[in-house]
């Protein structure tokens, strides 16, 4: 069964890893999606591989921390495929790691722009958008850091990652009685260029009850549930994905 059939999706973050998978597994269900990442030759690979298969896909290349990104992702929805009825807002980095005193401010509002002001970037084009639809399905890649656990060095991330729960939970106070939906995803380790070498997979393997970290595909399929019909009812909420993190404290 495709759970996406006839819906547009923008997915960031889209050259590599979560959101190149999730790119493939939703034109795979159905959508035609608008791949968005700074990488422009990785995207235009993966549209090349989305079409190949039989997919609609097209790419913008550009900075998610740029409001000028979202407004040409939106267009190329609309003016391309017509409407907009999923965003995936995934992008983020890791950005510098160090002890809290040790972050230049200018290291910190980097990491801040990326992994949060994105977020809201994207959204305040997206919604409007969706509204002409009848409504819509965000989903925003937030983290088990920051939310279920601390780690050494990753405060900025952390305070960015836990931050994206507060702007799921006002675009639902805001919007949902008008269609739109609003969730954020938490992975736990993934291996993606951001995992690091093999001794840090290792490490963060052991931080999770299932000893192990995910594969972005696994991580790409929790996101195609929020995107889908399948969680008509869920909106204001944090799917956690993490391989048992939260729920056990090791």
């Amino acid at each position: 069964m495709r759970l996406l059939d006839g819906k547009v999706a923008i997915i960031t973050g889209a050259s590599s890893g979560i959101g190149q998978a999730a790119a493939k597994l939703f034109a795979a269900h159905g959508a035609s999606v608008v791949l968005v990442a700074r990488r422009e030759q990785p995207l235009k690979s993966t549209v090349e591989e989305i079409r190949d298969g039989g997919g609609d896909a097209l790419a913008v290349a550009g900075d998610v921390s740029e409001a000028r990104t979202h407004q040409e992702a939106v267009a190329a929805a609309q003016v391309t495929f017509g409407r907009l009825h999923i965003a995936f807002n995934n992008a983020g980095l890791v950005g510098a790691m160090k002890p809290l005193a040790e972050i230049e401010p200018e290291q910190w509002a980097h990491v801040m722009a990326v992994n949060l002001t994105a977020a809201f970037l994207g959204a305040r084009v997206q919604i409007p958008a969706m509204l002409k639809g009848g409504g819509g399905a965000l989903i925003f890649t937030s983290s088990f850091v920051g939310n279920s656990v601390g780690l050494p060095g990753m405060a900025p991330y952390g305070v960015a990652k836990a931050g994206l729960m507060g702007l799921v939970r006002g675009i639902t106070a805001d919007y949902a009685a008008t269609g739109i939906r609003a969730n954020a995803l938490l992975p736990g380790g993934t291996a993606t260029d951001m995992a690091g070498n093999a001794a840090q997979r290792e490490w963060a393997a052991g931080l999770h009850a299932m000893k192990r970290i995910a594969e972005p595909e696994e991580i790409a399929k929790a996101a195609l549930f929020l995107a889908s019909d399948m969680s008509s009812f869920v909106t204001g909420s944090a799917l956690w994905a993490d391989g048992g993190n939260a729920a056990v404290k090791l």
